[in-house]
């Protein structure tokens, strides 16, 4: 399932395309694109800041600069897409991959897009890496299970461009490739039904 835009959370960023409404003037409706600079560009007023606001917060600053022009301009901006940005999960699922970054896209969201844990994902969540500004990795746990037994716990983390949720594997399943890679391949006996290897 995809999520529609989050006004109060999801953050504009460069690359957006966005389209602004004036339900009352809709003859000043505009569609435009955030540029590399963080910038819009709008019918009348020119260029406006919008990297880093939320939608919400750019609607309130489009108003204020269409007050010359309209008596109630009452404008409401949609994030419509994203070119270019990715999220990956990897791990435990069932098609890992890279997959775009919806507008509010969550953890749990994203691990349903790779088509859900596999048997051998292990029950204490997923490891989330996001890159700050410098390009350093940093790693912090997620509870999924949390996450999805309590939506308002805060574990189900709104995810950023080029996220990576990484699912490990359970101890058991561990376990079970450790067997299969290194005791039965040492073993220079073969299964018999008469000597069989446990």
């Amino acid at each position: 399932m995809k999520s529609s835009p989050d006004q109060t959370s999801y953050r504009i960023q460069q690359g957006d395309d966005l389209a602004v409404n004036f339900y009352l003037s809709p003859e000043f409706d505009d569609e435009t694109t955030v540029t590399p600079d963080g910038n819009i560009h709008l019918r009348l007023v020119g260029s406006l800041a919008a990297a880093g606001m939320t939608p919400a917060q750019l609607a309130q600053e489009i108003d204020k600069a269409y007050a010359s022009e309209l008596r109630t301009p009452d404008a409401v901006v949609q994030v419509k897409t994203m070119p270019g940005r990715q999220i990956y999960v990897e791990g435990q699922v069932s098609h890992p991959g890279a997959f775009p970054l919806e507008p509010g896209m969550t953890a749990l969201q994203a691990i349903a897009d790779a088509g859900g844990v596999t048997q051998d994902a292990g029950d204490k969540g997923a490891v989330l890496i996001r890159r700050d500004a410098c390009g350093r990795p940093a790693g912090q746990k997620v509870d999924l299970a949390s996450a999805a037994k309590n939506p308002e716990s805060g574990e189900d983390v709104m995810l950023m461009p080029y996220d990576v949720l990484v699912i490990p594997r359970s101890k058991i399943a561990n376990m079970d490739l450790f067997v299969q890679q290194y005791i039965r391949g040492l073993l220079p006996i073969q299964p018999t039904p008469t000597f069989p290897v446990f």
